[in-house]
């Protein structure tokens, strides 16, 4: 082994909640020598085969010398993590730095209790991880070749392992170097996981609720109620020491009274009794808890209780939906469970919806009702400190029965992890987000994660990027929820508008148009008026719905109806369930709008239908995620199962409303038929070389602080990613200029070394075009005597590039976001006009060719006004190759190059400034872990 390194501080960062195959909770993380008694006992649990395959012999117990060897490591050359549940240790992995320093041998003993939930998997990602870490670029092992489900853990890791057979022993070899297979296993790993983690939650077979209460209107009395009079079909048991019955039922006083193991505890206790709660629960080995009590109470020290109260339960084994949460409903029969405060039911339909705050979790809850909006599940996340809307949406991704998923969001922990997620999600069904203006910038009550001080324009380009349908308000999240629990996605951007007043028609043409879509067919109708009789009215509209919907030349319909003082009791409803009737069998959206409407009995901005059926959507034709690994696929594929949507037709009382929900599926069906690339894998880069300087220039820097690399520092950190910087040179006097220019060749530019001064040609920071040296003398003379109110600025000589578009391009390490790439035209455009286009790594060959062409002044980059366009493909390949330097180095805090000058045959950068720092954690990393979301 290489000589032993002095020991480090105990990292409390690689510490971590992860999530089993299972669904299960637990804890992770490096091994302490307090563990010696717990590594003991896991020993003594063990087969003797099991002790065989990984000691290659049979040990009775561990010596008192093998335990210290084992739980004393110096968290450097040697590692070794832990995953825990409670006390119990359920696996251990380490490694050993080998004479090479860059390879280390690494062995796994995972508990034969708990063989098979995915905790080697687990302990490769996160000791691969701190390898890295600490400077290891290869692992190697050596394995009996019996050792079957070790050996699947090698070969099933994504990374490409070598396997020889020497001396009766496997020896597999591999780098640790996260490649893109490496991620898509881990991410495909994590996606089982954690939908599986929620399915459980969202279909227990037995609940206990804690705090049930017989008093009416309480919390805990409405909740019990709720599961009972919702039909849940497994049991329910109320624990309550102080009630002898509850909700017809016989009250249990705690837990261990419960016949049976109870799948999901439902908790409704003053704050004070929370600690005692979830510890009763992991006790009783409880699977899951729903937390409906508020723990914050705006104080740091209750913040701290609820971190407290969700991190007990994780290392128990519990994942936790809540605090403050307003519950979870699955309208699965073979599940019904309404465990929330909504007093009714919903119907079954296509929807899933997950929210973050109680307030809006019950408001959504109602307005479903109120709507006729049929759910397949909805959960309240409240405070989201453990279940998540990432959470949520890996369970939907895999639920059959969602056609689509709202999502309304006050907060993000894991930004990185949900736009891939939603990335991937929105290829087989639209996501809807609701979201706060001010989300990411502060915090809501009661969640604790990091804000961001990227551009304000951030997170609605990384939603763009993701495919997310964004919407202003809850109000638009249903109503464009309640047009994909009936209709189809539009397959295009033709409409067809179909009324009976024209000024109607009108406006809503004039609405479809702003919003980019193609109106291709408009009727205007007699009807509701005083020369036709109600059974006229709607035979005329079902005539026309039906002509428009199988005329071949709409992809979308809205239909107006102006109504009159003349209406008839019932008349809008009869007319909305003939408009539905008209087109249920159609591919068309319909969607529709009632202005005028006197009928009370009718809701507007419902769902209007013949019943509350189902129509099937075939969904054949949706993309199916790829493959990652070689573990099994949920039973149905999302991407290719029939859907059960609603009948109806949805109602808007406001017809541009109605247009505007359609042009955003529009937009959407768009985005999800496009081409979306591959991510880009540069072959050319020395990622270990940079990793290494990069190492060496933090390793002195304190705290926050940041410090610029020089011009030689910058230009060797670009170089391992092919990246040049047009030569320049600083001088002081006339001479050095001369001789620097003669070296550089002529033409020559003069600028300022300050950054300010350089980009302001107004200032006299720049002198271009300088062709001998008589001229460079006398520019030198006067740009001194120019800036000389500025102090005595130091000037640099650079060779003059190519005339071309300039252009700019910045990232940034984000606290919230991670690394934040950003490109924009040099000058006005980005400025004045704040012109940019901002990405989250890592980005398609498709995002680059959008970030070019995103910005509103991009045109000047391709012809615009006879101007030549520029090499888009050199262009495309600099951001690459910034991108990739940004997603590989967090310890690079910024960088700026400006001007990147474009032209007809070349891409030159000008200048480049780097800042380096102490990184902290990205809050996802290239390891799987438990985080807000």
């Amino acid at each position: 082994m290489a000589e032993q390194t002095q020991n480090r501080e105990y990292p409390a960062h690689w510490e971590a909640d992860v999530v089993l195959r299972d669904g299960a909770t637990a804890r992770l993380r490096p091994i302490t020598p307090d563990d010696a008694e717990a590594v003991q006992r896991m020993h003594a649990g063990q087969s003797q085969s099991s002790i065989y395959l990984r000691y290659f012999t049979y040990k009775s117990s561990l010596t008192a010398k093998e335990l210290q060897r084992f739980t004393v490591v110096d968290y450097v050359d040697r590692v070794a993590l832990v995953i825990l549940r409670g006390a119990e240790i359920l696996g251990i992995g380490r490694y050993d730095r080998l004479d090479d320093p860059l390879e280390a041998e690494v062995a796994f003993n995972i508990a034969d209790a708990h063989q098979g939930r995915g905790i080697g998997s687990i302990l490769m990602e996160h000791l691969a991880a701190a390898a890295r870490e600490n400077g290891i670029r290869r692992f190697s092992a050596e394995v009996l070749p019996e050792n079957r489900k070790m050996l699947s853990v090698f070969q099933e890791s994504g990374f490409e392992v070598s396997r020889k057979f020497d001396d009766g022993v496997v020896v597999v070899e591999f780098s640790i170097h996260p490649t893109d297979k490496v991620r898509a296993v881990m991410e495909s790993r994590e996606h089982r996981a954690e939908a599986k983690s929620v399915r459980e939650l969202l279909n227990p077979r037995s609940i206990a609720v804690i705090g049930a209460s017989r008093s009416w209107g309480s919390v805990g009395y409405a909740l019990l109620e709720n599961i009972i009079e919702g039909g849940f079909t497994g049991s329910v048991y109320g624990i309550n020491p102080e009630a002898m019955e509850l909700a017809g039922m016989i009250s249990l006083g705690s837990l261990e009274e419960v016949p049976e193991q109870i799948d999901l505890a439902v908790i409704a206790v003053p704050v004070e009794r929370m600690e005692v709660v979830i510890e009763d629960c992991a006790r009783n080995n409880v699977r899951g808890l729903l937390v409906v009590t508020e723990v914050f109470d705006g104080s740091e020290e209750s913040l701290a209780l609820q971190s407290r109260l969700v991190g007990s339960a994780r290392s128990q084994g519990m994942r936790v939906i809540g605090p403050a949460s307003a519950g979870v409903i699955n309208t699965d029969p073979a599940t019904r469970l309404n465990a929330s405060v909504a007093p009714f039911m919903p119907a079954r339909g296509p929807i899933g919806v997950f929210s973050q705050s109680a307030a809006i979790g019950a408001t959504l809850f109602a307005a479903a009702h109120r709507r006729g909006l049929g759910l397949t599940a909805m959960i309240s996340a409240g405070h989201r400190a453990d279940v998540s809307g990432n959470d949520a949406m890996q369970y939907f991704e895999d639920d059959a029965s969602s056609a689509a998923v709202g999502v309304y969001l006050e907060s993000f922990g894991n930004p990185r992890k949900f736009s891939r997620i939603v990335r991937r999600l929105s290829r087989s069904k639209p996501v809807i987000v609701s979201r706060s203006n001010a989300m990411g910038r502060r915090l809501p009550p009661g969640h604790s994660t990091r804000t961001t001080q990227a551009p304000p324009a951030t997170v609605n380009s990384m939603l763009d990027q993701a495919g997310v349908i964004q919407v202003d308000n809850h109000s638009d999240l249903m109503d464009l929820l309640q047009v994909l629990a009936c209709q189809p996605i539009p397959a295009g951007e033709r409409i067809g508008v179909l009324g009976n007043a024209e000024a109607m028609n009108r406006l809503v043409i004039d609405a479809a148009q702003r919003q980019g879509m193609k109106v291709t067919r408009v009727d205007l109708i007699d009807a509701l008026d005083a020369g036709h009789t109600v059974d006229e009215a709607i035979r005329s509209f079902t005539r026309a719905v039906r002509d428009a919907v199988e005329s071949q030349q709409i992809d979308g319909l809205v239909v107006v109806v102006q109504s009159g003082m003349h209406q008839l009791p019932g008349q809008t409803a009869d007319l909305a369930e003939a408009i539905a009737e008209a087109s249920e069998d159609s591919a068309v959206t319909v969607v529709t709008s009632f202005t005028a409407v006197l009928d009370d009995e009718f809701r507007i901005s419902g769902i209007a239908g013949a019943d509350r059926g189902e129509r099937v959507l075939d969904r054949t034709d949706l993309p199916a995620a790829p493959e990652a690994d070689t573990e099994p696929e949920p039973e149905t594929d999302p991407a290719t199962a029939a859907v059960q949507l609603q009948t109806g037709v949805p109602v808007f009382a406001n017809p541009s409303q109605a247009a505007t929900m359609l042009s955003k599926l529009v937009r959407y069906r768009a985005w999800r038929d496009a081409e979306h690339g591959t991510v880009v894998d540069l072959t050319d880069v020395d990622r270990e070389r940079a990793e290494t300087l990069v190492a060496g220039w933090v390793a002195g820097v304190q705290g926050t602080d940041l410090l610029r690399l020089n011009p030689a520092q910058t230009q060797e950190l670009l170089d391992c990613y092919g990246i040049s910087v047009l030569g320049s040179r600083s001088f002081d006097t006339d001479d050095e200029a001369v001789a620097a220019a003669d070296e550089l060749g002529w033409p020559v530019a003069i600028k300022a070394v300050d950054s300010f001064l350089r980009h302001r040609l107004d200032l006299g920071g720049v002198r271009l075009n300088i062709p001998d040296e008589e001229s460079l003398r006398h520019n030198i003379w006067h740009m001194r005597t120019v800036l000389a109110p500025y102090g005595d600025p130091q000037l640099e000589i650079q060779t003059m590039a190519p005339t071309g578009q300039g252009c700019t391009v910045t990232a940034l390490e984000d606290p919230l976001l991670g690394p934040v790439v950003s490109f924009g035209l040099s000058g006005d455009a980005v400025e004045l006009l704040d012109d940019w286009v901002h990405m989250v790594p890592p980005l398609t060959d498709q995002d680059l060719e959008n970030m070019i062409r995103t910005p509103r002044a991009a045109a000047r980059l391709f012809g615009h006004s006879g101007m030549p366009a520029v090499d888009a493909e050199a262009l495309k390949d600099l951001l690459a190759r910034i991108v990739a330097l940004k997603d590989d180095l967090p310890q690079v805090a910024r960088m700026r190059f400006n001007p990147v000058l474009a032209s007809e045959s070349t891409v030159t950068v000008l200048q480049a400034e780097i800042d380096v720092a102490n990184a902290a954690q990205r809050t996802d990393s290239a390891r799987r872990a438990m985080r807000d979301s």
